[in-house]
């Protein structure tokens, strides 16, 4: 679809240039029901491919902002896949035990085997984000040659983008799909879900304090979000800019970004070897054969 390579961050643009409530060519989410249904099987086609062909493998991560959609994103794009080959990891705040660890061990432990699509709901990411919002965060990583806040200089930010790009150019050298997206989303829709979320009983659980109190860093979250998009959105692992404020255009961009780079794989069932089309046919003639 044309708007799949409008959404790809441009690191020559400003987060700014990125329209929150742009729709594509759809003016109505019943106009983009039967293109999302198609996404939807076709995405389940060609899971079915990648696990069975097992040379390529799929990592997904949803970055955003607070009430932006990742988990209802996750919930209706992967409503169809075979749970055996998707596996999906949230990342809330370090433990202890990670804490003692580089900041990418915890995600290392969750990358999917070939074959497979897994999913950071979040992920390292938070290290160049939220940490870089709250520097305070680092503080706890005992980290030599950063005593306090201030020794966070740009030059440690660019190091941390230096290794996580390095990191994904190994894991694509790989066979795997890196495929990272910003769910993007207004000031005054994140309002209005919060709202939601206090008004709805069955959504107060949706709801924490910190989702307030975070909020007043809205503007900090948003240049922190800039210079992690200009700093590693690669070829090899692009960033896309989902405009957040519509869910059901949301949903169908991820869904169809998604089906275009699995569609360039070139991904098939294996070739059963003479070996086993030869058992396939023993086994043809026993049961066609056996006494009912």
């Amino acid at each position: 679809m044309d708007f799949i390579k409008k959404l790809q961050f441009d690191p020559s643009k400003s987060l700014k240039d990125y329209e929150t409530n742009y729709t594509g060519p759809y003016n109505k989410k019943k106009e983009a029901a039967e293109d999302f249904k198609q996404g939807l099987e076709r995405l389940r086609e060609l899971q079915d491919k990648l696990y069975a062909h097992n040379k390529h493998g799929v990592l997904i991560i949803l970055q955003a902002l607070d009430a932006a959609g990742k988990d209802g994103t996750i919930k209706h794009v992967m409503s169809g896949v075979n749970p055996q080959g998707c596996q999906v990891k949230s990342f809330k705040a370090p433990s202890g035990e990670e804490l003692d660890h580089d900041f990418m061990w915890r995600c290392f432990k969750a990358l999917p085997e070939r074959g497979n699509i897994g999913i950071f709901n979040r992920s390292y990411y938070e290290e160049v984000l939220a940490v870089r919002v709250h520097p305070g965060f680092l503080l706890k990583q005992n980290l030599p040659g950063v005593e306090k806040e201030s020794d966070a200089d740009q030059a440690f930010w660019e190091m941390r983008f230096t290794d996580i790009t390095n990191f994904e150019r190994y894991f694509s050298n790989n066979g795997y799909l890196v495929l990272k997206f910003f769910l993007n989303v207004s000031r005054k829709e994140q309002k209005e879900r919060f709202l939601d979320r206090i008004n709805e009983p069955a959504k107060n659980w949706k709801f924490t304090m910190s989702d307030v109190t975070e909020r007043q860093y809205f503007d900090e979250y948003l240049g922190a979000f800039e210079d992690m998009l200009k700093h590693t959105s690669k070829d090899f692992a692009p960033w896309y800019v989902i405009p957040a404020d519509k869910k059901w255009f949301m949903r169908l961009a991820v869904c169809n970004i998604i089906v275009s780079h699995l569609e360039k794989l070139d991904l098939k069932y294996p070739d059963a070897g003479p070996g086993h089309l030869a058992d396939i046919e023993k086994a043809r003639v026993i049961l066609e054969n056996e006494d009912e």
